[in-house]
C-alpha cells in the first residue's frame, strides 16, 4: 500500500539555475551528492531536477494548475522571499481564503504553488 510520495521529478534545460532557485529562493535542502541529478530533501520525500525541456499538459483543465505544490508554515514570509528575489506571482489567493496559496513559475517554466493550510498557522 502506498503511504506517501517518494520522488517528484521536474525537468529543466538549465539545471544549475533551477537548482539555485529551489535551494536559495525556495529554501529547500540540497543533498550533498547524487551524481548528475540534484536531489532536494523534503522530509523523506525527494525533489529531483533532471535535464530536459518541461512540457506543459496539452488541453489541460484547468489550464493553470501547478505541477507541484509545497506546503509552507509561514505564508507571508514565503511570499516576501519570492518578491525579494523578483519572482513574478502568476496567481494568488484572496487574503480571506483558506488555504492561502500563491502560484509562480520556476526558471524552467514549471508552474509551482506554495500553500499554507489553516492547521499550519
Amino acid at each position: 500500500m502506498v503511504t506517501r510520495i517518494a520522488v517528484v521529478s521536474l525537468w529543466a534545460e538549465d539545471v544549475p539555475t533551477t537548482v539555485h532557485f529551489y535551494r536559495d529562493v525556495i529554501g529547500l535542502s540540497l543533498l550533498p551528492h547524487h551524481g548528475e541529478y540534484p536531489h532536494f530533501d523534503l522530509d523523506g520525500s525527494y525533489l529531483v531536477i533532471l535535464r530536459g525541456q518541461p512540457v506543459p499538459a496539452q488541453d489541460a483543465e484547468p489550464s493553470h494548475f501547478p505541477i507541484v505544490a509545497f506546503s509552507v508554515s509561514d505564508f507571508d514570509a514565503s511570499v516576501a522571499r519570492l518578491l525579494d528575489h523578483d519572482i513574478e506571482l502568476s496567481w494568488s489567493e484572496d487574503k480571506e481564503s483558506h488555504p492561502r496559496w500563491v502560484m509562480f513559475h520556476d526558471p524552467a517554466g514549471n508552474l509551482i504553488e506554495l500553500v499554507q493550510f489553516e492547521s499550519e498557522n
